[in-house]
């Protein structure tokens, strides 16, 4: 790949698999050159190929988002392999739940270090590039548990995506004038590995109740919003949040 392409690049982070996976094969359709980033390169390389194989522009890229040195290292590689970063997705996260009491404090130093600072650091090595261009969009993957508590035991996850809330608001207030965008896509549940390992038959089920449609969303469908986010067409868009929940943060007590 030479230093200079005419295609956008886009780098979505925690895109091995689940609803980053989604993401990057949708911004792969839409034309645009993706770096599957993922802190499990081997998972990386397997979904970038079947991209590949379906006739799309993709690559993998080792990218540890708990680690500073690890992220200028991958935004090091795409300033030298491709010259730019157009679209940035920060999607990768983790998630355990504790009772509040209880709540260990590595977890929440944790939790905050890959979802808060890992975004931050992120953002402001994609910036770099972007604002060279004055073209960049920057989409930040929170969560309704960000706006809202969400059952219990989410201190640290609900905390961190409140907190990569705002940090969008500043990122789009800062970067506005040159060029670059920023928003957050808040999903409710989705369907993935993730949810499936931390949500219990009881929890799921109280959860599908509170949503006006009933079920669970599909990583497609925040791959959608992403991608328009990521688009041309949303130029005049930065700076908001986009609950994608199927009516979850819109409801109050629902029934007859």
């Amino acid at each position: 790949m030479s230093s200079e392409s005419n295609a956008k690049v886009a780098v979505v982070t925690g895109a091995a698999m689940g609803i980053g996976a989604a993401i990057a094969e949708q911004l792969a359709r839409d034309g645009i050159t993706v770096l599957v980033s993922d802190i499990n390169l081997q998972e990386a390389e397997k979904t970038a190929h079947g991209f590949r194989d379906a006739g799309l522009s993709a690559a993998a890229l080792q990218l540890d988002v708990s680690a500073a040195s690890s992220i200028e290292a991958a935004f090091a590689s795409v300033a030298t392999h491709y010259g730019r970063c157009d679209v940035l997705v920060n999607n990768a996260g983790i998630a355990k739940t504790f009772p509040f009491i209880d709540f260990p404090l590595d977890n929440w130093l944790a939790t905050l270090n890959i979802n808060v600072t890992g975004t931050l650091l992120c953002s402001q090595h994609a910036a770099r590039l972007m604002v060279r261009r004055r073209w960049g969009r920057i989409v930040n993957i929170a969560s309704v548990a960000g706006m809202r508590a969400v059952g219990k035991g989410r201190t640290a996850y609900g905390t961190s995506k409140a907190a990569v809330i705002g940090l969008t608001r500043q990122i789009a207030s800062e970067l506005a004038e040159q060029g670059v965008t920023a928003n957050a896509v808040a999903p409710g549940p989705v369907g993935t590995p993730l949810t499936d390992a931390l949500h219990s038959p009881e929890f799921r089920a109280a959860y599908t109740s509170a949503i006006p449609m009933k079920r669970y969303g599909r990583p497609e469908e925040i791959a959608s919003i992403v991608s328009y986010l990521a688009s041309e067409s949303s130029a005049y868009l930065t700076g908001a949040v986009i609950p994608v929940d199927g009516g979850f943060m819109s409801a109050g007590a629902l029934g007859a």
